[in-house]
This record gives structure tokens, sequence and C-alpha cells, in this order.
């Protein structure tokens, strides 16, 4: 985590050596935060991962410091739309947030449908899935991937056959332990969550990845607030997320914590394409 870091650090100090400073926020700015494979990880030495990590440093780039609290995806999403909160971070593009916040993009992801590797028949849609009564679902409670996303999981509530867990660490250990069949999140956060944890490492090695066609590639970042930020600090933040987004630093971390084969099925840069396989 350290060479992480101070590769990171000299990339940003690279890539702004030569550019003014920008005038700084007004305030410490509250960013709540869960765990969240390796974009978001929660330790006793505190939070981590590569949301905090590059957001500390574009802030000091900013002249902007932050204030972490950890707190439920759900719990964060009622601070953001309430004002309690600045920042939603590691979210996909959703209309109601857009409501409360201005998104700035950082990569697009790819849900996919997550299960141990066994002989059952290959599932091409949550109609599939939803539809194979049997299988157990376990999701991470507040995660939203669009409006399918959202019909598929009212269904399965109805049907009473979803568990909503806090955390994909969580979820990883419902499907080693047999008490759920498929989980769906894009497979970069499961198995950086699976990998991070004794109990389900092996796992990794077991996976089926199914993508499902109602679900395709969505934008993932960071939301600003438009209720608690002050202008001229929500200006500066945007401005500079957004320049280190176009230099390339953000891809640039993300390959740094996440292995390129685990990227390649679920997340990819902004306006590129993953190249054929």
């Amino acid at each position: 985590m350290k060479l992480v870091r101070h590769a990171l650090a000299c990339a940003i100090l690279a890539s702004t050596a030569l550019a003014p400073a920008a005038a700084g926020c007004s305030r410490p700015i509250s960013v709540p935060v869960a765990a969240s494979g390796h974009s978001v990880t929660i330790s006793r030495n505190g939070v981590g991962g590569l949301f905090p990590e590059m957001l500390t440093l574009v802030g000091a780039r900013a002249g902007c410091t932050f204030v972490w609290s950890v707190a439920p995806r759900v719990r964060q999403e009622t601070m953001f739309a309430s004002g309690q909160a600045d920042i939603l971070v590691a979210a996909t593009q959703v209309e109601r947030r857009d409501r409360h916040g201005i998104f700035i993009p950082m990569f697009e992801t790819r849900p996919v449908m997550i299960s141990v590797n066994s002989t059952r028949a290959r599932l091409r849609s949550i109609d599939d899935l939803l539809a194979r009564r049997d299988l157990r679902v376990v999701l991470v409670r507040g995660y939203d991937y669009g409006d399918a996303y959202r019909a598929m999981l009212a269904t399965l509530q109805a049907q009473g056959r979803v568990y909503l867990q806090p955390d994909p660490q969580t979820v990883a250990r419902m499907l080693a332990g047999s008490l759920a069949d498929v989980t769906i999140m894009p497979a970069s956060v499961f198995i950086a969550g699976a990998s991070d944890d004794i109990r389900t490492a092996d796992l990794v090695r077991r996976l089926r990845v199914e993508p499902l066609v109602e679900l395709p590639w969505i934008k993932s970042g960071i939301y600003l607030s438009r209720t608690s930020l002050r202008d001229d600090d929500r200006s500066v933040l945007e401005r500079e997320l957004r320049a280190s987004v176009r230099s390339g630093l953000w891809w640039q971390a993300m390959r740094r914590y996440y292995p390129r084969d685990t990227l390649a099925r679920s997340t990819r840069p902004i306006g590129i394409s993953p190249p054929p396989r």
C-alpha cells in the first residue's frame, strides 16, 4: 500500500508541477464511506483504498482536506440527500442521486452475476435468474445499478429469496459457506473483497462470472453535493477532479490497485472500450 501511495503521489506531482495551485476549500469536506473492495478499505488504521487515496492526493493539489466517517451505504445515501455529507464516493450515476449532486465519472463498470463454479445451465438475463427460484441471491444493501436492477431486487424480495448484506466481504462469506448461490456486482469489487479475507481467498479461483443483458456498462465515480457545499468549494473540487480524470491518473490508480485480469470483465476507463480478447 505504501508503494501504491508513493506512485500515485509522484504521478500527481508530476502532472501538476507547472500549474498554479488552486485557491482551496473554505472548510474540511465530509466524506462517509463503507468498505467496497479495494476502492474503499476500513481497518483499525483508518480509511484507505483507491478513492480515499486519490481524493486525498487530488485534495492536496486543490487545497482541500477531508474528514472521513464510516457509515453503511444506505446511511451514506441518506446523509448525502439531506445535506449531511459533502461527497458520495464509489457511486454509480442514477437519477435520484443527480437531484442532490453533481456527478464526476472516473470509470465505467459493469455489474455481473457471480457464483461458485457449477454445472448448472448458463443464465443470460435477469428474467433467467428470476425464473430460477431455487437460486438464493445475496446483494449489497444500497448498491444501485439502474432501473432493471431495482426492479429485479423488488421481485426477489417479493419471492423471499434475497439477502441484503452491508459489504462485499460478507457477500463473499455467504457464497463460500453455501448460504447463498449468486450475487451481482462488478467482478473487481467482489474479487477484491474476497481476496482480503482468509476465509474467502480460495473462492476467487472458483468463480463463475455471467453478464446479464439488462445490466450494461454504467459510469462510476464521485458525487459532489449541491446542498452542503459552497459554490466555490464545489467548483474547486469539480475542476481538480475532472482534470485528474482527463489526465488518466484515476485509471492508472485503478490498474495499480486491481490486477489486469480482475478488471478485464467489469471495469474500463471512461470512453474506452476494452481491447479484443
